[in-house]
């Protein structure tokens, strides 16, 4: 039936803008008219980034819950979101065409296959009639704004950096619309259980504990950050046992909260109080984290084949390994190296790892065990729940050394010295192996060297309760360097 309301209506397109404030899309539909908001699920991912890059389990448990709070927010509004699941531009045609509306708003997508994708809608919408407006509200800056002095992209984070801050200052974010008119009568919505957004994965309960998705949840963690950790952040971030990071990125991928928001908030706390020197370091260091966010969409809009293949060409003869054996050991967080290992027991149990320990997992994947960073992607893909295509393809690069920025071929993560540097007490070891949690001092680091009785004594059986490590570190590191070396040739 054909739906004819008083007055303009523009459909609002939600994807990975899951809140109100802050929010130019909706702000400006309701400034339009009556603001029907809508959500498609696409069976084939079209909408979802890469084809090839699918939302993985731990992203599609947050998306259920995100719009399910999206939707008790707008009812609070006196709206509601509309749900329809198949084909974008097939979806939009019939609501245009039921409701009468005569405009379509969305937000920018930055991954090539979902910016491509918006291209074509918009232009069929156009043809047709309809208004269509695009509007940027995930970054501080858009990455075609910031160039190089010959007017290319940057490739090097501290010069991107550089730019940033001698940009102008971005906007403020701006407030939830004071109200959201609605249509006449609303169009037809499935039920949220009906885009089968729920993983099959039996770490649901883990996710559950660990996180509450949605702009509330966003919102008061990150007062909650701001009030403990950031005069702090920057002696803390890196202390894995601690809660000395932010937490935000799962709620920036889906748009829960916007980097403006979180710019604001961070200045504006940081100017009601006497800024010491750690003060400072650590306000700086939370808009680099930023920053760094930034610059990976940056790669990605003018890289777009960086998600599977190596921003640097030559890297595309990299002398991989194939270990299936080896991949489901450092996936299982059975490896026998106990700081790797607690952050893939981490992340399987909570879908998400600490920064720090990222980046040492992520080296014992590519680096001692010689396996392609895109099986390491992938897997990151799947169980995080801020699993982002920009992000995840920056730092995957980074760490193999084939992308922008990227590490020196030669630094290798010591998995042991990690751990003795950033978890020196053992406690993130402890929380995560437990298996290991009786080992005293600092042979929880390298419980192979342990003594037969202490390992006695803590019920450590190796090879059999605690796996023996998988490769020798130094022969590890003197077979990735000859890989790498074997590049330069």
């Amino acid at each position: 039936m054909r739906v004819t309301p008083a007055g303009r209506t523009a459909l609002v397109w939600f994807r990975q803008d899951l809140r109100l404030s802050d929010n130019p899309a909706l702000r400006q539909a309701a400034e339009y008219g009556a603001v029907i908001p809508v959500y498609i699920g696409d069976p084939v991912e079209k909408s979802g980034g890469e084809r090839s890059w699918a939302p993985g389990g731990a992203s599609r448990w947050w998306l259920h819950h995100s719009l399910a709070a999206l939707d008790a927010d707008l009812r609070r509004k006196g709206s509601q979101l509309i749900l329809r699941r198949g084909d974008p531009l097939t979806v939009l045609r019939d609501l245009l065409r039921e409701t009468g509306a005569g405009a379509v708003h969305w937000s920018r997508r930055y991954e090539p296959a979902a910016a491509a994708l918006d291209g074509e809608i918009a232009a069929a919408l156009a043809q047709e009639g309809c208004q269509v407006r695009v509007f940027g509200s995930a970054l501080l800056f858009e990455p075609e704004s910031i160039r190089t002095q010959s007017g290319g992209p940057y490739q090097v984070f501290t010069p991107y950096w550089r730019a940033c801050q001698a940009a102008p200052e971005p906007p403020p974010p701006l407030p939830v619309p004071s109200r959201l008119p609605g249509p006449e009568a609303w169009p037809a919505s499935l039920d949220l259980a009906a885009l089968e957004l729920w993983p099959r994965a039996p770490w649901a309960g883990g996710l559950e504990r660990a996180w509450r998705p949605g702009s509330r949840g966003a919102r008061e963690l990150l007062g909650d950050r701001i009030e403990s950790t950031l005069l702090a952040y920057e002696s803390q971030r890196d202390i894995p046992a601690l809660e000395g990071t932010s937490r935000q990125s799962p709620h920036l991928h889906f748009g829960e909260i916007g980097a403006r928001e979180i710019w604001a908030a961070v200045k504006g706390r940081m100017a009601a109080l006497e800024r010491g020197q750690e003060g400072r370091s650590s306000l700086l260091a939370w808009q680099r984290q930023l920053a760094w966010r930034e610059f990976a969409h940056h790669l990605l809009v003018h890289f777009p084949h960086t998600p599977e293949q190596p921003l640097r060409p030559k890297f595309a003869a990299f002398p991989w390994r194939r270990d299936a054996a080896g991949l489901r050991a450092w996936q299982q967080g059975r490896t026998g190296y106990p700081y790797v290992d607690a952050g893939m027991r981490q992340l399987w149990a909570t879908g998400w790892m600490h920064n720090r320990v990222r980046m040492a997992a992520a080296s014992f994947l590519v680096k001692h065990l010689l396996l392609p960073w895109q099986d390491g992607a992938r897997w990151f893909w799947d169980t995080l729940v801020d699993a982002d295509l920009a992000q995840n393809t920056l730092g995957w690069q980074w760490v193999a050394g084939c992308g922008a920025d990227a590490a020196p071929y030669f630094r290798i993560f010591h998995p042991v010295t990690q751990g003795e540097r950033f978890d020196a007490q053992g406690d993130y070891i402890r929380r995560w192996v437990p298996e290991l949690a009786g080992l005293r001092g600092g042979r929880i680091h390298r419980p192979w060297e342990a003594p037969a009785a202490m390992l006695a004594e803590a019920g450590v059986k190796l090879g059999k309760t605690y796996p023996l490590p998988l490769v020798d570190h130094a022969m590890a590191r003197e077979r990735a360097l000859a890989a790498y070396r074997s590049l330069r040739g």
